[in-house]
């Protein structure tokens, strides 16, 4: 019972919190009167004062783009909110002159991301997919994608920091 009670506790504390945060705007989705929304709507299926607005092309990890020994988890928070409709851009070099190659993966799940098994991934870009222009990948759905480089039996993805995740969010929800 005490587990169950100190659960109930801590969850209450962390939607007082976020509740109290966000009961000062006017876009937050728990705030009732929300004045966009009308009779038989729900946060979750409100109008999108940005509908139309063209998506964003963002380059993974910036000027740095996609290679080993770079944290892409903290690019990733520092870079967001990513919204549906972006397209991420992956930019890396072929491998040449024994240069090591990269790849992009999509991880099924969080477990699978936490500890870089590629075993359930799919295999999005290849080695050589990342140049000139780069491999883009469309955020269509609001569910974490997760990403890693699969190269090197995981070493990049492990070591290397070639891994981040992203949530995509529906555009207006964020100011």
């Amino acid at each position: 019972m005490g587990s169950t009670f100190a659960h109930c506790v801590i969850a209450l504390l962390i939607a007082s919190t976020f509740a109290g945060s966000c009961a000062a705007s006017r876009d937050c989705p728990f705030n009732n009167t929300n004045s966009q929304l009308k009779h038989g709507q729900n946060w979750w299926n409100r109008p999108n004062k940005t509908q139309g607005a063209a998506p964003n092309k963002i380059i993974v990890g910036g000027s740095e783009k996609w290679h080993f020994g770079f944290n892409y988890t903290d690019w990733a928070l520092k870079h967001g909110p990513f919204y549906i409709n972006d397209v991420l851009v992956f930019k890396y070099d072929p491998p040449s002159n024994g240069a090591h190659p990269h790849s992009v993966y999509v991880l099924p799940d969080f477990w699978s991301f936490k500890n870089c098994d590629l075993s359930r991934a799919r295999k999005v870009a290849n080695g050589t997919q990342g140049s000139e222009y780069g491999y883009e990948f469309k955020l269509k759905i609001r569910k974490t994608h997760y990403f890693a480089c699969g190269e090197s039996n995981s070493i990049h993805c492990n070591l290397g920091l070639m891994k981040f995740s992203v949530l995509p969010i529906p555009r207006g929800w964020h100011k």
